[in-house]
């Protein structure tokens, strides 16, 4: 859970960018890196593999404003889509806070989009976290291509409860790319509670087992997640 640290009245958050290979992980990353002020944000490192365009993963620091008197930090990254680099996936979701799926939302690829949010939650559970207590936004991105799935269709196929955030996205365009990182925000924070309260380093969720499942049970009622305010996220905001 985000980890909070009081002597600097600081709270830092990981958010990871998961999803099958290609499907607009870096992008996501790059135009967040490029529209952000940049007295707000840190360096974008980045490793390149050599069997796929998406990078092994990238770690940007941003700074994003205050949470009830708390400077919050966000450190996103990004994982290979391959599955011949599921270790390095796994070593990248260390210490997750907030995962962002991002969903390739042409119709060619729904099959590969089941096998990645499959393989997350293993991977999850492999470190001991549990898939359904973890923040989850579903990015449906690639919305400017010809023969894409509708959303009722991938949020099917993907198993998406109804109240887990769901954006619509053209990564490239930047289209949803902003209102994604803001709905994994609120998500992790809403974790956190008080931070004035909350122990010093990573904190326990405060809601256990009610945060969306990658894989929920039938009729399972939606969860009344508490809702930060608005965060100046961009230079425009």
């Amino acid at each position: 859970m985000p980890t909070v640290q009081h002597a600097r009245r600081e709270i830092h958050c990981k958010v990871v960018y998961y999803g099958p290979g290609l499907g607009g992980k870096t992008t996501n990353l790059e135009f967040i890196h490029a529209k952000s002020r940049a007295d707000r944000r840190g360096k974008l490192l980045s490793l390149a593999g050599e069997s796929e365009r998406t990078l092994f993963f990238d770690l940007l620091p941003l700074e994003i404003g205050e949470f009830k008197g708390y400077h919050v930090r966000l450190f996103l990254c990004t994982v290979p889509g391959q599955i011949a680099h599921d270790r390095t996936r796994q070593m990248v979701l260390r210490n997750v806070d907030g995962i962002v799926f991002v969903v390739d939302s042409q119709r060619a690829r729904i099959e590969e989009n089941t096998e990645s949010i499959a393989n997350l939650a293993q991977n999850l559970r492999l470190q001991g976290d549990d898939p359904d207590a973890m923040p989850l936004v579903v990015q449906y991105n690639k919305r400017d291509l010809p023969d894409v799935a509708t959303p009722d269709e991938l949020r099917a196929a993907l198993r998406v409860p109804a109240w887990v955030p769901q954006v619509e996205a053209t990564a490239t365009l930047g289209t949803g790319v902003f209102e994604t990182l803001k709905a994994a925000t609120r998500q992790c924070l809403s974790l956190v509670g008080d931070p004035r309260r909350a122990p010093e380093g990573r904190s326990p969720s405060i809601m256990p087992g009610q945060r969306a499942s990658i894989y929920p049970s039938a009729g399972e009622p939606a969860p009344a997640l508490p809702r930060p305010p608005r965060l100046p996220l961009t230079g425009e905001d």
